[in-house]
């Protein structure tokens, strides 16, 4: 034989029915040790999505399916405005998870740390801006949406800048101090043909999407009460925060974080208020809260009659928790509004004995998931789920918040009927 004839050692294993996985075995690897993978372990390829048939037993829980990231080259680029904690702790790492996002431009007033966070992600010098030179954004076609990370009274400015700029925008929730500021940045986005996202990062996040559908399935009957509390203390040694300035922060812990129990009560039931009772109080001589309040408690009574007792506080440690009384159920819902580690238990009858089940879901980064809705939108061209007029809203119902808080007695408002009348119900489970 000539020795240019002579096959090589893969030809040789391929004849014998030995494929490029047995080589990886090693030598000692045979076509009669070899067994080669069945497709519930392969999958297949469908529509450019890779799927794996069930793998498990019906009596498992089945695992999801793989995450279909779109190549970088595809995603939707983002802004991010305010260099601030959140956007340092939570919203720029989320992009590591996102599967349809990536950030492009960085904004900040802050020149070392605007630099600081473009090299640790990679942005173009050239895509940091000031606020002063904010506008040239609209020059960047890598910017697609503008996600704004600012002091709430500053929401309002940068939107409608962004949207003169051409640019979608997803802001951080309250969308502003007012109900007048938010109906303006509605009515810019619209006049700008772009679109407005309200970051409620609740109504992306598994459990509570979860009790919302076990709420309007009617599974356990009627809800009759959604009880909401969110506290958390804020420092006492001197530092000055925006959060305590009313001309900021628009108000205390009402706007910052009792609006989770307020959107959080909407989003479950699904219907809006008609009538509001509060109470606030502000211990006195605290400078922290001499412009802002420190603690309220609120009622909302629903056109179905349930009736959702909210809490919020700056004085109370760290708590954020939900609890929903139903005709034949209760659910317990701890760390409700944490960034993480929300559980789910509902309590029941089983037989002769109370069931008390936990129910436990695939985790999901909420910033992620909510970055990810806005830029689907923008590829599609769809409505976003939590659109201006459900920030505006918010703002309506936390005015009469405080004008029943002011006078000691109940607000009437008007019934509207049906159900999600401010928010975009097809929101599709990624």
């Amino acid at each position: 034989m000539d020795p240019t004839d002579r096959p090589d050692r893969r030809q040789v294993f391929q004849a014998a029915g030995i494929g490029a996985t047995a080589l990886l075995l090693g030598s000692r690897a045979t076509a009669q040790t070899f067994v080669p993978p069945s497709p519930v372990d392969v999958g297949r390829v469908e529509n450019g999505k890779v799927t794996f048939p069930a793998w498990r037993n019906a009596a498992d829980t089945p695992s999801p399916p793989p995450p279909t990231p779109l190549p970088p080259g595809e995603r939707v680029g983002f802004a991010i405005v305010g260099l601030g904690r959140l956007a340092l702790e939570e919203i720029l790492p989320a992009f590591a998870m996102s599967l349809k996002a990536k950030p492009v431009a960085l904004v900040s007033g802050s020149p070392d740390k605007l630099h600081a966070v473009a090299r640790q992600y990679g942005i173009k010098p050239e895509a940091c801006y000031s606020y002063a030179d904010f506008d040239r954004i609209r020059d960047n076609p890598e910017v697609k949406v503008v996600y704004i990370v600012l002091p709430n009274a500053m929401h309002r400015l940068y939107c409608e800048r962004a949207a003169k700029a051409g640019k979608h925008v997803l802001t951080e929730k309250p969308m502003s101090i007012s109900s007048q500021d938010g109906q303006a940045m509605v009515d810019a986005c619209s006049k700008a043909g772009v679109k407005l996202m309200v970051a409620y990062r609740i109504q992306y996040e598994p459990y509570n999407r979860r009790a919302m559908q076990l709420v309007r399935s009617g599974k356990y009957g009627k809800l009759l009460a959604y009880h909401g509390v969110n506290t958390q203390t804020v420092a006492q040694d001197g530092h000055e925060q925006w959060r305590h300035k009313k001309a900021m922060a628009g108000g205390g812990s009402l706007f910052d974080i009792g609006l989770y129990c307020l959107n959080t009560a909407r989003f479950i039931t699904g219907e809006e208020p008609i009538e509001i009772f509060a109470t606030s109080y502000s211990p006195p001589g605290d400078p922290r809260f001499a412009e802002v309040e420190e603690t309220v408690s609120f009622t909302l009574r629903f056109p179905s009659h349930t009736i959702a007792n909210c809490f919020t506080s700056y004085g109370g440690r760290d708590d954020k928790y939900q609890r929903l009384n139903l005709e034949t159920a209760a659910m317990d819902m701890a760390n409700s509004y944490q960034y993480t580690g929300q559980r789910l238990v509902i309590i029941g009858r089983e037989g002769d004995a109370t069931s008390t089940d936990a129910l436990t879901l695939s985790p999901k980064n909420q910033f992620a998931a909510e970055i990810d809705h806005m830029a689907d939108c923008v590829l599609t061209g769809g409505t976003p789920h939590t659109p201006g007029e459900e920030g505006v809203q918010d703002h309506r119902l936390m005015e009469a918040i405080y004008e029943s808080a002011r006078t000691g007695r109940p607000v009437r408002l008007p019934a509207r009927q049906g159900l999600d009348l401010f928010r975009h119900p097809a929101l599709q489970e990624a």
